[in-house]
């Protein structure tokens, strides 16, 4: 593994420890549905529970997302240690995406259903309700395009 594999590695397991620390502390110290407010009419802390996949779609499909977390999680290893020591930024995107992956699937494995708090009302439209790994998955995925674009650029360059 080379040296700089190390460090997605190292990003997939804080954003993994992050997100079931966060969720740990959601579970025990709310009840379900529970919710306060941080900036009145805008972010609440709720605590909320999902068995399907983002917006509440697939409810229940716990044995689909096992395969797809496990088939996602083994592309994702592959690619960090055939690219992730020569581009820094698919290497950086490719650990938020693995600590992603890994945080929803723990919580799927060991509570049949992910732990869900941050709920965000945005002109009026409440935002489906979601956590640390969610979030990792969405700045993985962007960062990822980012780099694809980058790459593509730097093609046409040479």
């Amino acid at each position: 593994m080379g040296e700089h594999n190390v460090w997605y590695y190292i990003l997939a397991f804080g954003v993994i420890g992050i997100d079931q620390l966060t969720k740990w502390i959601i579970v025990n110290n709310m009840k379900l549905y529970e919710s306060f407010p941080v900036i009145e009419n805008f972010f609440y802390i709720t605590s909320h529970r999902n068995k399907g996949a983002a917006w509440g779609i697939l409810q229940g499909q716990m044995g689909f997302f096992y395969i797809v977390t496990i088939i996602v999680v083994g592309f994702v290893i592959f690619y960090l240690q055939k690219y992730g020591r020569e581009h820094m930024l698919s290497g950086i995107a490719l650990g938020f995406i693995l600590g992603g992956a890994i945080g929803n699937f723990i919580d799927r494995v060991f509570r049949q259903e992910v732990v869900d708090f941050f709920d965000f009302i945005i002109f009026s439209y409440d935002f489906p309700i979601f956590n640390i790994a969610d979030s990792a998955l969405v700045v993985g995925v962007i960062l990822m395009i980012i780099f694809i674009l980058f790459e593509e650029k730097l093609k046409r360059r040479s």
